[in-house]
């Protein structure tokens, strides 16, 4: 009994109007300041806390009352935005 045929399927390409034309090569990496900036601001926000909690609210600034949390985890969502860029 004869054998049947092997069909090949083509390999898809898109079109070269679609492909986008970014590569690699041409993406620049991060600057050197972005991941230092960005762990600082950790560190900073995680300290301005750390002093909120353990001196019973009376530091870094007792007249801010609880706008001291929102200073805290406002470095800590700026160092995330910050890392978002970072290649």
């Amino acid at each position: 009994m004869p054998k049947s045929q092997v069909r090949k399927k083509k390999v898809y390409t898109p079109p070269t109007d679609i492909r986008p034309a970014a590569n690699a090569a041409s993406r620049k990496p991060s600057p050197v300041w972005l991941p230092i900036s960005a762990v600082s601001l950790i560190v900073f926000g995680i300290g301005w806390l750390v002093v909120y909690y353990l001196s019973e609210q009376q530091y870094p600034v007792a007249a801010w009352g609880y706008w001291n949390l929102a200073v805290g985890f406002g470095c800590m969502v700026a160092s995330l935005a910050i890392l978002a860029r970072w290649r």
